[in-house]
């Protein structure tokens, strides 16, 4: 397996050190706050596939989006408690939301594994830039000194609402896909990720791939994203039951598409936008 020579050659000591690899870092995030337990078992799942199935390369990549993303949320937390009650789930990543961010990417690493070629590996890298541009633009944006505005119309709202952007929000969306290009470049020039794909232009493929990812997710989030409202804090809201402990009802958008389902579609956008990019500028 290149110049990594500890990678096992065989699928079961590939599941095996994966399932050790992951189980660690799913332990570590419960540790640390991060991660609920369901949450760091859905971690070890994802992170055993990707592992086992996809390649060193690929579990390099989400550890990278899972470790910086987990410290970024860490950030600044006390100001991010303002939207707490707006937001569909705060703190610690439940399975849900794992599963919603990565689950698409252990998909993908399945069907490398049947069949590897280079969109396989460009659509695992837009699907990881697109989530994490899309976390790092929430991170960024719920630190704005400025309200976001949103996305449809251009009129202000409240932190945290839904489809709502702000400039240090798309900042923090293309400094997030920036890095996933910048390491998937690396990796490229390591020598063990399929031949075809260039560096150079892959990082440009990936962060537009972030980008379109977290353009579409604030699409969704203003226009048919659910949204609910609480009577007695009198404001919109994605929890039921509020963070108040009071019911809440829905007040728009379809029922069923809820953050977690938003972000899974925001990966897949990414693996289409990187993949459709990278025919168009001749990189496959």
């Amino acid at each position: 397996m290149g110049w990594l020579l500890l990678y096992p050659e065989t699928l079961g000591g590939r599941l095996l050190l994966g399932l050790v690899l992951a189980g660690g870092m799913g332990g570590l995030g419960v540790w640390r706050g991060w991660l609920r337990r369901d949450g760091g078992l859905a971690a070890t799942l994802v992170g055993t596939l990707v592992f086992a199935f996809g390649g060193w390369e690929w579990a390099v990549l989400l550890i990278l989006f899972f470790v910086t993303s987990s410290l970024l949320s860490r950030y600044g937390a006390v100001q991010k408690q303002v939207a707490e009650g707006r937001m569909a789930k705060g703190g610690p990543r439940d399975a849900g939301q794992v599963l919603a961010n990565g689950g698409w990417l252990a998909l993908l690493a399945l069907w490398h594994a049947r069949q590897p070629a280079p969109w396989v590996f460009l659509a695992a890298v837009g699907a990881l830039a697109a989530v994490m541009a899309d976390t790092w633009s929430t991170e960024f944006g719920l630190l704005s000194t400025t309200p976001p505005r949103r996305i449809t119309t251009g009129r202000p709202v409240p932190p945290g609402t839904n489809g709502g952007v702000t400039l240090l929000g798309l900042l923090g969306a293309a400094t997030g896909a920036s890095l996933m290009g910048f390491v998937a470049g690396l990796l490229i020039l390591a020598g063990d990720v399929p031949a075809g794909l260039g560096p150079g232009r892959l990082a440009g493929v990936t962060v537009a791939s972030g980008l379109v990812g977290t353009v579409v997710d604030s699409l969704l989030g203003a226009t048919v994203q659910a949204v609910r409202w609480c009577p007695l804090c009198r404001e919109e809201t994605e929890q039921d039951p509020h963070i108040c402990g009071t019911a809440t009802h829905r007040l728009r958008g379809w029922s069923w598409l809820d953050n977690d389902v938003v972000n899974a579609v925001t990966s897949v956008t990414g693996s289409l936008a990187a993949v459709l990019l990278a025919f168009l500028v001749g990189l496959l």
